[in-house]
């Protein structure tokens, strides 16, 4: 019994996806940093690098594509706040993000996050969320073949 390569879920993708979420949460913390905004607008790209990126390790579309594609976006919009979050409170004890993040408890991070994200940020995690599922459900049709 052969399997089809396009179809089989490569082994390398769940660590490139967790990889390359992290790197996209780390831009967007500087950018927001750098911005003094959340820069919510961004969790629509993550969703779709998070759909690209399980797309270039030939993971298959559909729901477990669609599944993985949307707990990295939840998973990157979480960390992203709570980055930003514990970056702005270490600036003013002259603290690095990393070195904040590691005092900076849970509800005082909500606390924050709530005062920190207006109707709009919301709406735009929202529809990071929706663009991964619809994305990941979503294959890419492949072009008219030369040959």
């Amino acid at each position: 019994m052969t399997t089809d390569p396009t179809t089989t879920p490569r082994w390398f993708a769940l660590p490139l996806l967790a990889l390359g979420m992290l790197g996209f949460v780390c831009a967007w913390v500087l950018a927001a940093l750098a911005l003094e905004r959340q820069c919510a607008w961004l969790a629509p790209l993550a969703a779709l690098d998070m759909v690209l990126l399980l797309g270039l390790s030939r993971w298959p579309a559909g729901a477990t594509r669609a599944g993985w594609a949307f707990a990295a976006t939840a998973m990157a919009i979480v960390l992203a706040n709570f980055g930003i979050a514990a970056g702005e409170l270490g600036q003013g004890f002259g603290l690095r993000p990393w070195e904040s993040a590691l005092m900076l408890g849970a509800n005082h991070a909500w606390t924050l996050l709530e005062m920190a994200n207006s109707p709009l940020d919301l709406a735009f995690y929202a529809s990071g969320l929706l663009v991964a599922l619809v994305a990941g459900l979503n294959a890419r049709r492949r072009g008219p073949s030369v040959r």
